[in-house]
């Protein structure tokens, strides 16, 4: 795990992959999940039917740093995303909880004003996760972000989960339910 300063420049840098602008689009009225394996099926979990890849162009938009997250899954316009994240930044298992708090410091700092839902260290399926859910300001809107990490293989993996509050609605529970289903296999 790196040292307090490079722990909170790790998190700085996590934080561009992870808050990303989400355009509104049509709510849905139904949202159907189906299991999908990530990462040479190493990773499970339910990822809507209407989802696919995010295409480089819209990768390339919403994240233009070069810290993008290796998978993004959307709805054709992207304004939903689920993004999946394998870091080359060392993590072992229990290391969880003091990037929890490093993680939660970071938001908290750079996002006074954002809402706080939950802030967690759980165990997920026999796995520690730390779990993250706030509101953020954007520019035109606001943004639910879910974010969860854990230990994989000595690494940091990430995922979140990104809705605009006009459409958290429709997409909440099934963002929830998407990040719940998350089964790794080392």
């Amino acid at each position: 795990m790196p040292k307090h300063s490079q722990l909170t420049h790790f998190c700085l840098a996590l934080t561009s992959v992870v808050l990303l602008s989400v355009q509104p689009s049509a709510q849905s009225a139904e949202v159907r999940l189906r299991e999908r394996a990530l990462l040479d099926g190493a990773v499970t979990l339910l990822i809507p039917e209407s989802f696919g890849p995010m295409s480089e162009e819209l990768l390339r938009l919403k994240y233009p740093s070069d810290r993008r997250p290796t998978l993004v899954f959307s709805n054709e316009r992207g304004s939903v995303n689920l993004a999946a994240n394998l870091t080359t930044n060392l993590v072992r298992p229990d290391q969880i909880a003091e990037l929890h708090k490093a993680m939660e410091a970071t938001f908290k700092n750079l996002y006074p004003s954002a809402t706080w839902y939950r802030s967690d260290v759980i165990n997920q399926d026999g796995r520690r996760y730390f779990v993250l859910e706030l509101m953020t300001p954007a520019i035109d809107t606001q943004i639910r972000n879910i974010m969860y990490g854990t230990s994989f293989r000595g690494r940091l993996l990430m995922f979140s989960f990104n809705v605009t509050r006009e459409l958290e609605k429709g997409w909440l529970e099934a963002g929830r339910t998407m990040l719940s289903s998350v089964r790794v296999k080392e």
